[in-house]
């Protein structure tokens, strides 16, 4: 027997349910900010995550899916959303259109990483971006809806951590620092921090190898935070200041770095106390050189990610339900063999207003009552040639008893009514 490729999974039952209940709730709250959903292909020529994500990220170096197509271009399957949505807004005008753009997305990414619950090789994501404009106003905006979309699905134990890598010119000088504080313990580092030394070594702060984070713990390198220079640290307490006058609740964190090249100023996180190690539920940032990187004009944008199986784990540990599954309406049973296209008509007759099923088989009447209730029908049709004849259908209550023969015009609106006159 074949199994699923290792680090996927098939989406069914409940765990569809939970995708759905939180692909909905990211749809509601983004479509009423004035976002409009976007769907990017799941791969894309490799130097756009090569030159978005960051040649000395973790994604890069290490985690993505990349092979050649027929013509010998190299191709990846998407690590991230952002990167995919800024080519889309560069190559499709939306500079033209009123700014800023804001655009949502759900759907899977994929990244080499060792399976573990939680993090699989395919995964799913909810997301969302603004493009074309660097106000304080869209940062707030943004950072409220991630945690918002979060709280509406009932999730309390979270944490939204809040933070900012500065301007370049803030971050270059941090990389200096760094590398003054590490170049002298970088034995002790582990291969891939003491690449990361030259190149970028903010990408240390990010790394879970164990020597790395006791180095780290060791020397106490000063935090981001301290290295802003005016304009960023400016902004970033306008984007406090207005985060405390939406009422949402976080915590400053100097430590945060993130782990894409592109961001730059807010940056933040949303954990959760329930998952242990891998508690992160999502995060987001601002990136307003990402643009011109993938070869556009400058377009300041801020932007977030949702893992979908993260907070479904959360949602779970707080023993909080998806949304249920669309009840059955009515189960329509026909009564003889020959009736059974007769059913399907019938059924097909009230979709989708209706979530309306037919038995494949004849069934005698109490026989087709009892499968009726078996799938958890409200109400049940039973056609027979009579019905059939005078374009009727005998519906019954399969909660009060109350069984009526109506007309089929009649039947939406009687089932719609719960049964009642």
């Amino acid at each position: 027997m074949t199994r699923a490729v290792k680090g996927t999974h098939d989406l069914f039952g409940e765990a569809l349910a939970y995708h759905r209940t939180i692909v909905d709730a990211a749809r509601r709250w983004a479509e009423a900010a004035g976002a409009a959903e976007i769907a990017t292909p799941i791969f894309e020529l490799t130097e756009v995550f090569e030159r978005g994500v960051g040649p000395t990220s973790d994604i890069v170096q290490k985690e993505m899916f990349t092979f050649s197509d027929r013509a010998g271009r190299s191709l990846t399957l998407r690590p991230e959303g952002t990167a995919g949505v800024v080519r889309a807004y560069n190559e499709h005008g939306m500079k033209v259109w009123p700014q800023p753009v804001r655009l949502w997305y759900a759907g899977p990414m994929f990244r080499a990483e060792r399976p573990q619950k939680g993090r699989q090789r395919q995964f799913h994501q909810v997301g969302y971006e603004v493009l074309g404009s660097g106000r304080p106003e869209i940062d707030a905006e943004a950072v409220a809806l991630s945690y918002r979309i979060l709280a509406s699905l009932g999730l309390r134990g979270m944490r939204l951590l809040l933070g900012s890598v500065g301007d370049p010119a803030d971050r270059e000088r941090y990389n200096a620092y760094l590398r003054e504080l590490l170049t002298p313990h970088a034995a002790r580092l582990s291969p891939d921090s003491r690449r990361r030394l030259e190149a970028n070594p903010m990408r240390i702060l990010d790394s879970k190898d164990p020597g790395d984070r006791s180095l780290l713990a060791e020397l106490e390198p000063r935090p981001m935070l301290a290295f802003l220079g005016p304009e960023a640290a400016e902004h970033f307490e306008a984007v406090r200041v207005r985060l405390d006058a939406l009422g949402v609740p976080y915590q400053v964190d100097p430590s945060i770095v993130r782990g894409l090249d592109y961001y730059v100023r807010t940056s933040w996180e949303i954990h959760h106390d329930k998952l242990g190690a891998q508690s992160a539920l999502g995060g987001g940032g601002r990136y307003d050189g990402l643009s011109e990187l993938l070869g556009g004009t400058a377009a300041p944008g801020v932007g977030w990610a949702l893992g979908v199986e993260r907070v479904a784990l959360a949602m779970e540990a707080e023993g909080l339900s998806p949304s249920a599954a669309r009840a059955l309406d009515l189960y329509v049973v026909p009564l003889e063999s020959e009736l059974v296209p007769r059913a399907l008509e019938v059924a097909a007759r009230f979709w989708p207003d209706l979530h309306v099923e037919y038995a494949l088989k004849a069934r005698k009447p109490g026989k087709g009552l009892q499968e009726a209730e078996k799938r958890g029908a409200r109400f049940a049709g039973l056609l027979g040639p009579d019905e059939a004849a005078a374009g009727t259908l005998t519906v019954k209550d399969l909660e009060t008893g109350e069984q009526r023969t109506l007309p089929l015009e009649e039947v939406r609106e009687w089932i719609g009514k719960g049964g009642r006159a």
